[in-house]
């Protein structure tokens, strides 16, 4: 990303910020894991989105007092002695290019800064990044934080800037979009790689080796989420992801794959016969999904509902389902198709944003998934496809992916017979 990119982000989150007011948003810290051993490190989005930096130990600071605003980050010294352990550190000069901020300071000062700025100036509120997924989470560093703010300085309140934030969010730029359409490509690349090596015996585990192979030789490092390889009946857990068991000749093999790119993220699902050819049962309610799918896309516009989309799937599958004779009455369909059929997607896979009783905008870009789990039958379908909300209707970013029962069993045969 260009620097003017995470700019151009502070001046929205600031214009929106109240005066007399801080922002504090940490980085973060990559998770202990065992012994000496951390989880890998990933930034915290929101730190990203605003500063463009990736390294842990930082903190972006932001002051406004009505037309006065300063910016001042604080990252750690770079020590020669740990670079030999864990590689280069961020310079001030390199924090400076990529952020745009020109007022970066070492991270022991912070704490000093934070208590001068709040005691010798008459600031009213203090903002942080307080996400929290559910009530027993264990605090975070920021939470910690900003429990020592509200004892310690009684007179200034304390906001949660996470929802601000996610709003800004929402809205994808050009630069984002082509992030993600190349994490596209990238998943497009797997998934026709895991296509072309699908034969009956092939354990998940090797299909899934054959998707990591071509994210990191086609430059991505990571996983958009941890992947989901699922023969037969397996298929009909939503998120089954052991991916450690033996597709047997006859079944379906579903795949729900991303990469991320650049901290972008690509979120798409297919379901191929691991023989190549679909048995006339699973070509009729592969085709039904399909078609519930194609209807979804084809309705999204600006103004309408989110919430418009899972109606439609519901409405499609249900008839559907009635005339191949899986449910006897609508009521019945939550007993095959169990989860909504679209999520926001960006910097993160399930990607922020309350889209509760909201309308589709330019410039969101949402997932599409509609699925059925027949698991009498051994037969999980889901057919998923990423989605730019365009001024006049939409984008399917993931065009050109196989999808239709002819193209996927037309591109396998040719697969085997190259062999």
């Amino acid at each position: 990303m260009e620097q003017t990119f995470f700019v151009n982000n502070r001046q929205k989150l600031i214009q929106a910020l109240a005066d007399d007011s801080i922002v504090v948003l940490f980085a973060g810290e990559a998770p202990h894991k065992s012994a000496d051993c951390k989880y890998p490190f990933k930034p915290n989005c929101h730190y990203y989105y605003l500063t463009g930096l990736t390294k842990p130990s930082s903190i972006l600071v932001i002051t406004k007092q009505g037309a006065k605003v300063e910016e001042t980050l604080f990252i750690e010294k770079v020590d020669p002695v740990q670079e030999k352990w864990t590689g280069k550190m961020m310079t001030v000069e390199e924090a400076k290019l990529i952020s745009g901020i020109g007022k970066v300071q070492n991270l022991d000062s912070f704490e000093h800064f934070f208590h001068a700025a709040v005691t010798n100036y008459d600031y009213k509120s203090v903002s942080f990044d307080l996400e929290r997924r559910g009530f027993h989470e264990l605090p975070s560093q920021v939470e910690l934080f900003a429990r020592k703010v509200r004892e310690q300085y009684p007179w200034l309140a304390v906001h949660n800037l996470y929802r601000l934030v996610s709003r800004l969010r929402m809205f994808k730029s050009q630069e984002e979009i082509a992030k993600m359409k190349r994490a596209i490509e990238i998943t497009k690349d797997g998934i026709e790689r895991m296509a072309s090596h699908m034969r009956p015996g092939i354990n998940e585990a090797e299909l899934e080796a054959h998707f990591s192979f071509n994210l990191r030789v086609s430059g991505a490092k990571h996983y958009a989420f941890d992947p989901i390889v699922a023969g037969g009946a397996r298929a009909t857990v939503l998120h089954y992801e052991d991916n450690d068991h033996v597709v047997q000749d006859g079944e379906l093999v579903l795949i729900d794959i991303g990469a991320e790119f650049d901290h972008y993220n690509a979120d798409i699902t297919r379901t191929f016969p691991v023989n190549g050819t679909f048995s006339e049962r699973q070509k009729s309610i592969y085709n039904l999904v399909l078609k519930a799918e194609l209807e979804i896309i084809k309705a999204i516009k600006p103004g309408i509902p989110f919430g418009n989309l899972n109606e439609i799937a519901k409405q499609v599958l249900a008839e559907g389902c009635k005339e191949l004779g899986v449910i006897g009455n609508d009521e019945e369909l939550a007993n095959v198709y169990y989860h909504g059929v679209s999520h926001s997607l960006g910097l993160d896979t399930h990607d922020v944003g309350d889209f509760k009783g909201l309308e589709l905008q330019p410039g969101m870009v949402l997932t599409v998934e509609p699925g059925l789990y027949l698991s009498e039958e051994g037969i999980g379908i889901r057919i998923e496809d990423d989605v730019l909300v365009t001024a006049n209707g939409c984008e399917v970013l993931s065009e050109g992916i196989l999808k239709t029962v002819d193209e996927i069993e037309a591109f396998m045969a040719k697969a085997k017979a190259a062999k």
